[in-house]
């Protein structure tokens, strides 16, 4: 099958999907037909928004296909009348029942952003960073009816820094994924021969990413808080409460630096960053928000309002888990 044209279609909604879809159809290969989830209302004005995967189906003049779910008869039978080879999902969205799994005459295909069976699940790339790994990278799988189970037909591999947000690290992986995606699809039938069942018990899950857990727990590690800011970064964002306004974490770093004051205390507000306090170690915040208004460097922040963050004053600390 090598170099064969191959009847695809496809399954994704955000901008990590789009480049993918991008790369497919710079190909010979037939995208058949693209889906995506409904348009969602965005932005102050609550407008109707189409998902990057459809603006770029349409810019392409390929059909586009939005249902609810596809566990209904009908939605099946519009996507069997396709009549794929493949099925490539890539962070679509919905859950694909085995019968829709069972409509590609030749497979289906799912590229995770991880390094499976590590972090399966809704937030691969935030887990990661959060829990301090040093590498990920993505997974061209064979889709199953397990959560992120299937065989595994190719992984490219990228490091994690101590400077590595989710934005940057989506980046990189969309990066690694398009062209890996292009060359299992070139040779898919040698990828399958030699497709690698997972080992179940190195799995780890990666689970949705709430907006909850964002509020910043000060008693953490400074390590801690700042792996999380960068995991939280660009969504859902990490904050904390200072004289009442919501403060946004966007870039920070930990320090070893001790302090007699509680969590969460303004320990030094300079140009370099803001000196907060942690159960363990410093966190230097390097850019923040205020409620309304635009990110800024510490440097901006405190030209603006010194006497917000001048040292001695306390963060808010959560009133539960963070």
């Amino acid at each position: 099958m090598t170099s064969q044209s191959l009847r695809i279609v496809f399954a994704g909604t955000p901008e990590f999907a789009s480049i993918h879809l991008r790369a497919l159809v710079a190909t010979t290969h037939e995208i058949v037909g693209v889906y995506t989830q409904p348009d969602r209302r965005a932005g102050r004005g609550k407008k109707l928004t189409a998902s990057p995967v459809k603006q770029c189906a349409l810019d392409a003049g390929i059909n586009v296909y939005q249902p609810d779910s596809l566990r209904d008869a009908a939605a099946q039978a519009q996507l069997a009348a396709l009549k794929p080879d493949v099925l490539v999902v890539v962070a679509y969205g919905l859950i694909l029942p085995q019968a829709v799994l069972d409509i590609p005459s030749i497979c289906c295909l799912n590229v995770h952003g991880s390094l499976l069976p590590r972090w399966r699940g809704a937030a691969p790339i935030q887990r990661a960073i959060e829990v301090g790994d040093t590498r990920t990278g993505i997974t061209i799988m064979q889709m199953d009816a397990g959560l992120d189970t299937g065989k595994m037909l190719a992984k490219a591999s990228c490091d994690i820094s101590d400077t590595t947000t989710a934005a940057s690290l989506h980046d990189n992986l969309a990066a690694l994924g398009a062209p890996l995606l292009l060359e299992v699809l070139a040779d898919l039938q040698k990828y399958l021969a030699q497709a690698e069942v997972q080992n179940d018990e190195e799995a780890t899950y990666a689970d949705k990413i709430s907006k909850a857990e964002a509020q910043v727990d000060w008693t953490l590690d400074a390590t801690v808080v700042a792996r999380r800011i960068r995991a939280f970064n660009p969504f859902p964002v990490c904050f904390s409460e200072l004289n009442g306004e919501r403060i946004k974490l966007w870039q920070a770093r930990a320090t070893q630096l001790t302090s007699d004051s509680p969590p969460g205390t303004l320990i030094a507000s300079d140009p370099a960053g803001l000196s907060i306090a942690c159960g363990t170690g410093t966190l230097i915040v390097t850019q923040l928000q205020l409620p309304g208004g635009k990110a800024l460097t510490a440097a901006q922040m405190l030209n603006a309002r010194s006497e917000m963050f001048a040292p001695g004053r306390s963060f808010t600390p959560p009133a539960g888990p963070a």
